[in-house]
């Protein structure tokens, strides 16, 4: 019996909600105007890959796009990268995210850790944008000019967004929880003309205060000519020259936007890679491409429609920031929260669920799998009634998670599993509400996606590991990267190892019934004996381990060879016995091969995490072979590398 023969099936559409979902309908009208199969995301997915120009087309043709000029056509010559999109054609991305329901529907609802409520009708959200504009226009912003951002997931960043976006404005946010040198690695690069800040966030029952650092990086960077300050917190605290209150920012007569119309790839975003291996690479996305890309994952893929509630845990500086507030284009309410998701306790998000009326809820494997060992059920302690979707990304989500959430959160909704990135702002496999759950397993690649696996060669395979690979442009690839006007960064990033070919650095497998398995990152695949191994692939077994709430991987080159060293975070009480490790050994074993077993186990009291929660196994590697890590500033708990520099020794030895 194969691995695949053992995913379970887990949760099938109803057949009567399956027609009434929007992929089904755009499926089956497109397939009837274009002579495909009907009722079949095989077919519809083959000929929207095979015929790009039609496809996305008829997205912006469903989804109604705004614009006030015509496109001259869909889709220039097709390269990667410079594939020209909708050329002519000119259009507003703040505008299609505010002009897409009715001015009293609700279109935020933000609650923070301290209890704090705001709700915020369409209305009032496109009178904060106008008003947000005019101050930034007051303040010298043009069309171009870069916005940063350094705030809270609250109505404001929100506000600051779509106002930069309305004026052609360039926006760039970071988390406050950023350090000092965090902030200025990412927009010291950019020039921007404007900072807007919170003064303090709150975060584990605990304040944070912002300023001061803040003050530090101004002086860094001389190009801000403005600071706007959001009162998040109650705390005051004087104003330096050039600070201003957001209150009064907004302070202004203007009521409705003024939408500039740009080119379709006018940029809109810049977004950042986690820097864990140097400076963060300054990421550049297009309006146009991101709209219709987010568009295609929430309305088809997500079946978001209007008058839903959608959610995601995410910060400002994570790039499932910007994929939510896209839910506005779908006419449907952003639910906001700032704060730590398990405080006071385990139950705080499912009472958001409950409280909110949430329908689509975005979460990660690491807060799914935090409940998952804590024995809490929220299925027993919670309604959950709302929900008709819940999303999860971040790192692969493995086979116990999905089985625990069926019998623990909720049995008759689809779990999606999504997997992309900041390079795209989106994804390349993801949901499907047309389409059964399997445990372990994405349920297909994404719409206009030509996602492959690759062997070493080159040759796409199906039914084994290969290079997560894109065949063919996309409009949501980005534009460049900043500072790179002859694209050196941005090809060697991409199409390097298979020129002409997106390769994007995770490990999956394509299954035959068209579902993906992710094996994580390519560039730290283990390679003992030669046997290229996927971290996800050992990850998987020892975390679903009661015993075990947290590990890391990595290979360490060893007399010619890498061996294969494996570091966990045990529960507390529990201590790594040697009974405790013969089992995490044989669990391995049981689930992948011999190969794939770890030489050396030891426990540690932490994993290092980047800022957006991914594990950092090349630092470590570093750390052990006494190479210096290149930007700590990246990492959300830099203290725990020092833990791994005592072990050093004794892994050397």
């Amino acid at each position: 019996m194969t691995r695949i023969d053992e995913m379970k099936l887990l949760w099938n559409p109803d057949p009567e909600q399956l027609k009434q979902t929007n992929l089904s309908i755009f499926g089956n009208k497109t397939a009837q105007k274009y002579r495909f199969q009907e009722d079949d995301y095989e077919s519809l997915h083959r000929w929207s890959i095979e015929n790009p120009e039609q496809f996305w087309e008829e997205v912006w043709t469903d989804a109604q796009v705004i614009c006030s000029k015509p496109y001259r056509r869909v889709m220039g010559p097709a390269k990667m990268p410079g594939t020209p999109w909708f050329e002519g054609s000119q259009l507003n991305f703040a505008e299609n995210l505010l002009e897409r329901a009715n001015d009293a529907d609700p279109a935020i609802r933000f609650t923070g850790e301290t209890g704090k409520q705001i709700v915020w009708t369409r209305k009032e959200l496109k009178t904060a944008v106008a008003r947000c504009a005019a101050g930034l226009k007051d303040a010298g912003v043009q069309k171009g000019d870069r916005v940063a951002a350094v705030l809270a997931n609250c109505p404001e960043a929100v506000t600051g967004a779509l106002a930069s976006a309305s004026l052609g404005a360039v926006w760039s946010s970071c988390s406050p929880d950023f350090g000092i040198s965090g902030i200025h690695d990412r927009l010291g690069q950019i020039e921007p003309k404007v900072l807007i800040t919170v003064n303090a966030y709150h975060y584990n029952g605990k304040e944070h205060s912002c300023l001061e650092k803040i003050r530090e990086v101004l002086k860094e960077i001389p190009s801000i000519s403005k600071t706007v300050v959001v009162p998040f917190t109650d705390s005051v605290m004087p104003f330096e020259q050039d600070e201003e209150d957001w209150n009064e920012f907004l302070n202004r007569e203007e009521e409705i936007p003024d939408y500039e119309q740009l080119n379709f790839d006018h940029p809109l975003y810049i977004m950042y890679s986690s820097g864990t291996t140097g400076l963060p690479k300054s990421i550049v996305h297009g309006a146009g491409g991101t709209l219709l890309k987010h568009l295609t994952e929430q309305r088809y893929h997500g079946d978001l429609k209007p008058g839903d509630r959608i959610f995601y845990f995410t910060t400002c500086g994570w790039m499932m920031w910007n994929w939510l507030i896209s839910g506005l284009a779908c006419g449907a309410c952003l639910v906001l929260y700032d704060g730590s998701p398990t405080f006071p306790g385990l139950e705080r998000m499912w009472h958001l669920i409950d409280e909110e009326k949430i329908t689509h809820f975005g979460t990660s494997p690491k807060f799914l799998g935090a409940i998952q060992k804590s024995g809490y059920d929220p299925s027993q302690e919670h309604e959950l009634s709302s929900l008709k979707a819940v999303f999860s990304t971040g790192s692969p989500l493995p086979e116990n998670l999905f089985e625990w959430f069926y019998e623990k959160v909720h049995p008759g909704i689809p779990l999606m599993s999504i997997a992309g990135g900041t390079d795209l702002i989106g994804c390349f496999m993801g949901g499907n509400p047309t389409l059964p759950v399997y445990s372990g397993e994405l349920q297909c690649k994404s719409l206009g996606m030509d996602t492959r696996a690759f062997d070493p060669q080159g040759n796409s395979v199906m039914g084994e590991k290969g290079e997560l690979v894109c065949c063919a442009p996309f409009p949501s690839m980005p534009i460049g990267f900043w500072n790179d006007p002859e694209e050196i960064k941005y090809r060697k990033a991409y199409f390097e190892r298979f020129p002409g070919v997106w390769t994007h650095g995770d490990f999956i497998e394509i299954t035959p019934r068209g579902g993906v398995i992710i094996y994580g990152r390519s560039d730290t695949v283990l390679n003992p004996g030669g046997v290229r191994i996927g971290t996800a692939e050992i990850y998987r077994p020892v975390e679903a381990m009661d015993e075990i709430v947290d590990s890391l991987v990595v290979g360490q080159p060893w007399q010619g060879d890498v061996r294969v060293v494996l570091f966990v975070v045990l529960k507390e009480g529990i201590e790594l016995t040697q009974e405790l490790t013969v089992k995490i050994k044989n669990g391995i074993r049981a689930y992948a091969t011999p190969r794939h077993v770890p030489e050396i186990i030891l426990p540690i009291p932490d994993v290092p995490r980047t800022i957006s929660g991914k594990k950092v196994e090349k630092a470590v590697i570093k750390v052990i072979q006494k190479e210096e890590v290149d930007n700590t500033s990246a990492l959300a708990n830099p203290e725990s590398l020092e833990f791994f520099e005592k072990l050093r020794q004794s892994l050397v030895a």
